[in-house]
């Protein structure tokens, strides 16, 4: 009897279930800026993804899942937390500013590593987790004391031409017109090729730190951030661990600069590209406080699309659109390495794999091409999960979101939260796609920080937000000034019919304002 109660007492003390090593691996890979641009996805239709296909095939993916705050910074904190922006005021309105560790919520709650780690997990993370500059490595530290780590995301490479003033963050594409030059390094795009031939003798360099990338011939070249983190996740899935793991593997692409090298470009045949659905005045019966006001608190995608088309028109937006999808083929090659490691597990079948993003990405819709907006381009996110008991290769269409994933995880992992979490599980559905019940609502909510800013240690206030709301059939959007817009995804999956003063659509109106108020009853401000 005292060995039995010698031995738990050291499994309390480390908060180790006693179950632990029954759990599944969990792996997690995340993208930045990638929208439904995935096959399967029912996005661009011209997206190459076999590898994100691949695991398609072996789960469940879900063709309505959205980003609680389609902005980098407050949608990793929300997602890694477990906590909705409503909850925590983290809305966006600074984000550069605005370290998630600082939020007077956030700061005293455990992120999803930490939760894994304390009750008997293996961690490694690699890549963009938290947003450039907000990560903080405590977090990712094991209970044996190593520091669970890879490597810093970068967006580069840049061209570069060695002037001081373009140190850190390069120059546009040496090889573009003269008549298109306009913008700045986080405008550029193309492939990957020798700028010497363009009269530019300093090269590519990286992003922020100015160090340099060497670019050689075809193949023989440094390797690209992303390629660095899928290596460094192979490595790490190449051994044999006594503890059941987590793996983060955050990617940068297809986040600008739209660089990738020239053998995904060549998937893509710039005759053939056709661009994202586009309606001319599309803006015009949709709230003034966005359209007009370009009241969002980073409102750059209608700047970004102007400067496209009227520095090259058409042209260069399909050679942008062309740009993206590269960059979403290159990423896809990641996942691939990452995937075949785990296949060649002898364990493979006890992996739980999440591929995500954290938000979408307008590719000129509404005459936009960034995030941040309460529109569907922006929202809607790729979501695929498989794993043990996971349905494989069906679809689910109830309305998720990435608050979701941190209660999933745990339930999978059969360890306990730390804090009340506002997503729920998304087990039924994984077990039961089309008929499964579960504990969440029957719509997403997004809220995009508008340009009031916040205090910086103080959350946001919500009333100073806009807000997004989506079912299975409706879309319905909230300005902080009142102003509304409904859509029917049904017969309007483009967003270019807003019902807000449609009679026949006053019901679902009215419940939609439900839903809305219903939700930010539990907001702090």
């Amino acid at each position: 009897m005292k060995y039995i109660i010698f031995f738990s007492l050291i499994f309390a003390c480390l908060n180790f279930p006693l179950n632990a090593k029954n759990s599944p691996n969990v792996v997690i890979i995340i993208c930045d800026d990638l929208n439904d641009s995935v096959e399967g996805m029912g996005g661009h239709p011209q997206a190459l993804t076999p590898n994100i296909n691949r695991l398609i095939k072996s789960g469940v993916r879900f063709t309505n899942a959205a980003s609680n705050v389609p902005i980098c910074g407050p949608s990793r904190a929300s997602l890694w937390s477990g906590l909705h922006p409503i909850s925590t005021g983290l809305y966006g309105g600074n984000q550069h500013k605005e370290r998630w560790y600082q939020n007077e919520i956030l700061k005293s709650k455990k992120t999803l590593f930490e939760v894994f780690t304390s009750q008997g997990y293996q961690n490694f993370s690699t890549g963009k987790i938290h947003h450039n500059g907000h990560q903080k490595l405590d977090i990712f530290k094991n209970i044996d004391g190593s520091s669970g780590w890879g490597s810093y995301p970068n967006f580069g490479p840049l061209p570069n031409d060695g002037k001081e003033e373009n140190f850190r963050r390069g120059i546009l594409p040496p090889w573009w017109p003269e008549n298109e030059r306009v913008g700045g390094w986080g405008d550029g795009f193309g492939p990957l090729q020798d700028l010497s031939v363009h009269g530019e003798e300093y090269g590519w360099t990286m992003f922020y730190n100015g160090e340099p990338w060497e670019y050689r011939e075809g193949h023989n070249r440094d390797l690209m951030p992303d390629e660095i983190h899928a290596d460094e996740a192979v490595e790490f899935l190449s051994k044999v661990y006594e503890k059941p793991f987590i793996l983060t593997i955050g990617f940068s692409r297809p986040h600008s600069p739209w660089y990738a090298p020239q053998e995904f470009f060549d998937l893509f045949p710039l005759d053939e590209i056709k661009l994202a659905p586009h309606l001319k005045d599309d803006l015009d019966d949709c709230a003034k406080i966005l359209a007009v006001d370009k009241d969002l608190a980073e409102p750059w995608g209608w700047y970004k699309y102007s400067k496209i088309i009227d520095n090259g028109g058409l042209d260069k937006l399909k050679r942008w659109t062309r740009s993206y999808l590269a960059c979403v083929a290159f990423v896809d090659a990641q996942v691939g390495k990452v995937l075949d490691a785990i296949e060649a597990r002898n364990d493979a079948d006890n992996f739980l794999i999440i591929f995500t993003s954290d938000h979408g990405y307008h590719m000129g819709e509404k005459d936009y091409i960034f995030k941040l907006t309460p529109w569907e381009e922006s929202i809607r996110v790729p979501l695929v999960i498989s794993g043990p008991n996971v349905k494989r290769g069906e679809e689910c269409k109830n309305p998720v979101s990435l608050i979701d994933i941190f209660p999933t995880c745990i339930d999978f992992a059969n360890i306990e939260e730390s804090h009340p979490l506002d997503g729920s599980t998304l087990r039924p559905l994984l077990e039961n796609p089309k008929y499964g019940i579960w504990g969440g609502p029957d719509f997403s909510l997004a809220a995009c920080g508008s340009q009031i800013k916040s205090d910086l240690h103080k959350p946001a206030l919500a009333q100073n937000q806009h807000f997004s709301i989506r079912t299975k059939q409706f879309r319905y959007i909230r300005c902080r000034n009142g102003e509304e817009e409904l859509y029917d995804h049904y017969t309007d999956p483009n967003e270019w019919n807003n019902l807000n003063e449609s009679s026949f659509h006053k019901i679902t109106l009215n419940s939609m304002r439900k839903r809305l108020d219903k939700a930010l009853d539990n907001a702090i401000r």
